[in-house]
């Protein structure tokens, strides 16, 4: 259901932190928005370092945004920002002054997963009987 964009330097993360941040950032929204583990979709763009910049100056900054479904409290989000704020940080190693995490949330009947538009928050149980996820 959401999907996480992880943006960072061409051979800035290995393969084995990419897994280590996906599964950290799977279970993270899992943990806060209670929705099963396979629908949290996690993407690794990675450009050449000559196409990174920060302050107008070439950097290798680790930047996270993710679509989530519009609906949750204030709260949660703003905890679901620093919580992989945090994580991304402590897993790549890169200092914190170089992460930048934004969450987007949209209505869930503006996305469709499996051939199917996607549930409003609370409504992932009814959501998966009907669908056989």
């Amino acid at each position: 259901m959401p999907v996480y964009t992880c943006t960072a330097a061409q051979d800035s993360l290995t393969s084995e932190v990419k897994a280590l941040l996906a599964a950290e950032i799977a279970r993270i929204h899992v943990d806060i928005n209670h929705v099963p583990p396979a629908y949290v979709n996690v993407v690794f763009s990675e450009l050449p370092t000559d196409s990174v910049f920060a302050g107008g100056r070439p950097a290798t900054p680790l930047i996270l945004t993710g679509w989530v479904r519009r609906g949750r409290p204030q709260k949660e989000a703003t905890r679901l920002a620093l919580e992989l704020s945090s994580a991304i940080a402590r897993i790549s190693g890169v200092d914190a002054s170089q992460t930048m995490v934004v969450l987007q949330d949209g209505p869930a009947r503006s996305a469709v997963e499996s051939g199917h538009v996607l549930p409003e928050p609370g409504e992932e149980e009814e959501w998966l009987r009907r669908t056989g996820g």
